[in-house]
This record gives C-alpha cells, sequence and structure tokens, in this order.
C-alpha cells in the first residue's frame, strides 16, 4: 500500500500534465488568457486560433486519450425543455460528445455543430441512436431553454442543448477544464471560449478529447471504436 499510492499519485499527474497541454494545444491564443483565468475558467482562449504540437494518437484513438479525469460528475444543469437533469444519469447508455458554446457565436459554434452533424451521417442508423451530441451554453442570459433547442435543432433534431445558472455554468466548466470568458463588445458583449470536443463512453467515464477542425470521420471512427 505504501508503493501504490505515490504511483497512483504520479499516474494522475502525468495525466494531468497531458490534459493540460492538449487543452492549451485546442486554442494557441489561450496563453495570454490563461495566467488571468479562474480555475473555473481554465483552459484556452479565442476559440478561431489554430492548434499544433500535441500527438493525440493514443491506443489507436485519432482522438487525446483521456481516460481517468472524471470529467462530468455531479454535474445539473437545465434542458432545452427547461428541466432540470443530471449530466451523466441523464444520457448514460450513450456516447455523449459535449461542445461548450454560445448561440450568437459568429463562426466556430456552427462550424462545429456542422462537423458533427456530418460525424453523426458517418454512423449506422443503429449507432446513431447510441450517441448523444451535447451543446452546453456558456451564455445563459442570452441562450434560454427555447433559444438553444431552436439552435441545436437546425443542425440535427437529435441534438441537445443544455444551460443553467452562471454558477452551474461554472461549475460544468471547471469540471470540464473548459475556459470561457465573456468579452464586452459595443453596447452587447461577445464570449471567447475553449473548442475542444469531450468524448464520454455509455458509462459516463470521460475518454477522447478533440482539437477543433478533426476531421468528421477521425472522430466518428473513434466513438465506432467506443460503441
Amino acid at each position: 500500500m505504501k508503493l501504490y499510492r505515490p504511483l497512483q499519485c504520479a499516474s494522475r499527474t502525468i495525466l494531468a500534465v497531458t490534459l493540460a497541454a492538449v487543452l492549451a494545444a485546442c486554442d494557441n491564443s489561450a496563453s495570454d488568457s490563461v495566467n488571468a483565468a479562474t480555475p473555473a475558467n481554465a483552459g484556452s482562449g479565442n476559440a478561431n486560433s489554430s492548434t499544433s504540437g500535441v500527438s493525440a494518437a493514443v491506443g489507436g484513438f485519432k482522438g487525446t486519450d483521456i481516460t481517468g479525469t472524471g470529467f462530468g460528475k455531479g454535474i445539473e444543469l437545465v434542458d432545452q425543455e427547461g428541466k432540470p437533469v443530471t449530466l451523466l444519469d441523464a444520457y448514460r447508455g450513450k456516447i455523449m460528445v459535449v461542445f461548450f458554446g454560445f448561440t450568437q457565436c459568429p463562426d466556430v459554434c456552427p462550424t462545429t455543430m456542422a462537423e458533427l452533424a456530418q460525424v453523426r451521417e458517418k454512423l449506422t442508423p443503429e449507432q446513431r441512436d447510441r450517441v448523444q451530441v451535447i451543446m452546453v451554453s456558456i451564455d445563459p442570459q442570452r441562450d434560454t431553454p427555447a433559444v438553444l433547442k431552436q439552435y441545436v435543432h437546425a443542425f440535427d433534431p437529435s441534438f441537445v442543448g443544455l444551460t443553467g445558472s452562471d454558477e452551474q455554468i461554472a461549475k460544468v466548466a471547471s469540471s470540464f477544464k473548459a475556459y470561457y470568458k465573456k468579452v464586452d463588445s459595443g453596447e452587447s458583449y461577445t464570449m471567447e471560449h475553449s473548442s475542444g470536443l469531450y468524448v464520454l463512453d455509455t458509462k459516463g467515464e470521460s475518454r477522447l478529447l478533440f482539437k477543433p477542425n478533426t476531421p468528421p470521420e477521425d472522430i466518428a471512427a473513434d466513438i465506432q471504436k467506443l460503441l
């Protein structure tokens, strides 16, 4: 037992360092933001940045293996029907693909959602029934359940949008180590946010992280390996 505990801690440390590098790679502008980020918003910056420098293929997967990170546990949000849901319980039994965004995002969010619709098309009908795409809004003031539902259904009627209070969104972002920040823009505001895709398996365990602009066929291939 005395030997096991140090080894276990060392393993978790290596996993945490690797994950931090991947999340930073999802957005090269993150380096300017992370130093000032709160623990709930520790991740990356503007979602439009390019990615590089991290070898993702582990265990035959195209995405980065994040097994053991425990993302999303104990998270309560509000679904697109306005009903409270517990993230992992609501969709347990399905592969969950989780993305953080907002409906007034001008570029990366609609692009990502369109790519996820392509991913779904590359699966068989039986496989599609076992995969749930989830967009978590980081702009709960504007993204009401009704607005969020209309937005995600424009890409695919099976997609689900989740929102919640400011506190709930901060908690889920912290759980996934996702970055977001409200930025004033004239008389309104926009949101900076990380743009990786998180994949959880049918038991609700976090398994893979995809950087932005990963080809849909690569994402679909990894999902099929988890089914």
